[in-house]
């Protein structure tokens, strides 16, 4: 995948407790022009999103200590700065009900997993603003 320009201060935090899904994120994303950093689960993130600026937050669903959906309805219950926080929940769960908990949580999207690294890419520039 060619470097889409992105400008460097574009930060992403990956929220996954698979590391072999972090991995497949932080590579698609620092290859497109992303800073990615990245959290194993919903309690590591939410401490990241309190003392770090980020611009875009993909989390999963089913991590250990704290969920995505959690995680979320308390990202959207924090401090202003940190509560509009752009969100791409990607999981393996794919019911209706799913779909319906993650925007009811303080989802921007979701997706299902497997996610290819082209679309990964495109939704992250989409929810970010940057051009692609």
């Amino acid at each position: 995948m060619a470097d889409i320009g992105t400008p460097p201060k574009v930060r992403v935090l990956v929220v996954d407790d698979s590391s072999l899904v972090r991995l497949y994120y932080m590579s698609a994303l620092e290859k497109a022009g992303f800073v990615v950093e990245q959290a194993i689960n919903g309690i590591e993130a939410m401490e990241k999103v309190l003392s770090e600026p980020f611009d875009l937050v993909i989390v999963d669903v089913n991590m250990p200590r704290m969920d995505g959906f959690t995680f979320l309805r308390s990202l959207r219950c924090s401090a202003a700065d940190v509560a509009m926080l752009p969100a791409l929940m990607i999981s393996t769960e794919s019911g209706m009900q799913d779909v319906a908990e993650a925007r009811a949580a303080g989802a921007n999207f979701y997706l299902v997993k497997p996610v290819a690294d082209t679309e990964l890419v495109r939704h992250v520039c989409i929810l970010t603003g940057v051009a692609l």
